[in-house]
């Protein structure tokens, strides 16, 4: 975490580029000079499409586990048979690596989506929404209202009624018209939002920052964020401080507005809601219907018990969603590349116009088991530096971002702080991926409402080095 002193420093820089920009913000960045500047694209790196990273550190017993969630995340899941747990019967994938798969087994949406192979797969009758382009990301889809009420959750795109594996199951698909733009996923039916995977590396890292450091982090340099006009709270309601876990208080961290407290949860979520696989965490069926569930007893993923007088290996023991959680939490954060003169003098550029307020650039966890005996904690995830570049807070987007849904206290325009760690080696931005221009992106932090206004008009008077050096800075992550 940054020394008080350099968070002071950082103030007065910013300070300085506040005097830059006078009146409405919005005003100077449309006159600033963004068509001078260009996103080199995705960073490509040995690495890409190549296997899981671990944390460094780790002990024998905690590769085992990691081992073993990479296998179970990989399978390929049917309706039912062997050591599938039972497809859906609504669905958006059959695989948790088919979304999380760039640059590798634990990212975010793939160039080429996924999702067109997924429709048809088994035999499956299901036509692609029009908002699943081949050279889009993968998209899952949420209404904002059902039946003139709040809705806010999770339609699937897909039903398994046709598969061969599914036997009479007829069960319908969503109508998700009228259309709009494929690539963007704008315009078409104004219920509808998306959101796109969230990239998992390091995840185990950033459960394991204590609540009190994301606290102390939010009250720093409140007199410099107050003038930037940022904001930020915890999901949670905490004496009305902070994004928090209604069951027990705490901070939540993952998912696009940090609505979910651990890795467990996201995984038993995911497993629910993206694929249909009812489990200890969420054991009804999304869909009940009596002959599309294949005879299977809900939930469907449990722990797995041994015969007695059975000796298994302790992998073995485990739920799915406990072995998924594993693997996310052991898996090891992006590599950045290497830094060159301007990449450095980005870095410097995005602490001083204000993008590291909400950007955090590092925090430390505290101590953590991973596995194993609670009396000796983890090498690979105790004490770290944890350098996510994000303060795992949400805050007011503004208009242009808001999508109208309320999780937990995170509102219809609030988000969680995106952690900036892997920026460079991502296709698609933003919480539904319609752009790949991180240009664009920046740009479209800008709205009526938004916490980012006055840091983007800082960016917007820059001039075209200093801006290119910032693209490049992130792209460099």
């Amino acid at each position: 975490m940054a020394s008080r002193t350099t968070g002071a420093r950082r103030a007065s820089a910013v300070l300085l580029g506040i005097l830059l920009v006078q009146g409405n913000p919005l005003c100077a960045q449309s006159s600033g000079t963004f068509g001078q500047v260009s996103d080199p694209g995705v960073r490509h790196s040995s690495s890409d499409g190549g296997s899981p990273i671990a944390l460094p550190g780790m002990g024998s017993d905690e590769m085992s586990f990691f081992k073993d969630g990479l296998a179970r995340f990989i399978v390929v899941e049917a309706v039912s048979g062997g050591a599938n747990n039972g497809l859906g019967p609504t669905f958006n994938s059959n695989q948790c690596a088919s979304c999380h798969s760039q640059p590798y087994v634990g990212g975010s949406s793939p160039a080429s989506n996924p999702l067109i192979a997924v429709a048809s797969a088994g035999g499956a009758t299901n036509v692609v929404p029009w908002f699943e382009a081949p050279n889009g990301p993968a998209r899952e889809a949420r209404f904002v209202q059902s039946n003139g009420a709040a809705d806010g959750g999770v339609h699937d795109l897909f039903v398994i009624t046709g598969r061969a594996d599914a036997g009479s199951c007829a069960i319908a698909q969503p109508d998700f018209a009228p259309a709009g733009d494929p690539v963007s996923g704008e315009g078409g039916n104004s219920n509808i939002v998306f959101r796109i995977p969230t990239p998992t590396f390091g995840a185990g890292l950033i459960e394991a920052i204590p609540d009190s450091t994301i606290l102390a982090n939010m009250a720093a340099n409140a007199a410099a964020k107050s003038q930037l006009g940022v904001g930020g709270h915890a999901n949670s309601v905490q004496g009305g401080t902070v994004n928090l876990s209604a069951n027990d208080g705490t901070i939540t961290r993952f998912g696009w507005k940090a609505q979910n407290k651990s890795l467990l949860m996201f995984a038993g979520e995911a497993y629910n809601v993206e694929m249909g696989i009812s489990n200890e965490l969420f054991p009804q069926e999304r869909d009940e219907t009596p002959n599309c569930q294949s005879g299977m007893a809900t939930p469907n993923d449990t722990d797995n018990y041994p015969a007695p007088a059975t000796t298994v290996p302790a992998t073995a023991v485990l739920s799915d969603i406990e072995a998924f959680a594993n693997f996310m939490r052991m898996l090891a954060p992006p590599t950045p590349a290497q830094p060159t003169a301007s990449t450095q003098n980005g870095r410097a550029v995005f602490a001083n116009i204000g993008c590291a307020f909400c950007h955090t650039p590092s925090m430390t966890t505290g101590t953590r088991i991973a596995s194993g005996s609670w009396r000796v904690p983890s090498q690979a995830l105790s004490n770290k530096q944890v350098n996510l570049f994000s303060d795992l807070l949400v805050h007011h987007m503004g208009a242009g971002l808001a999508d109208g849904i309320t999780q937990g206290a995170a509102g219809p325009d609030e988000y969680r702080t995106a952690p900036l760690w892997g920026l460079g080696q991502r296709v698609y931005f933003l919480h539904d991926g319609r752009t790949s221009n991180l240009i664009q992106a920046i740009k479209d932090h800008a709205g009526q409402g938004s916490e980012a206004n006055q840091v983007v008009a800082n960016y917007g008077v820059l001039d075209a080095r200093q801006q290119q050096d910032l693209i490049n800075f992130l792209r460099s992550l």
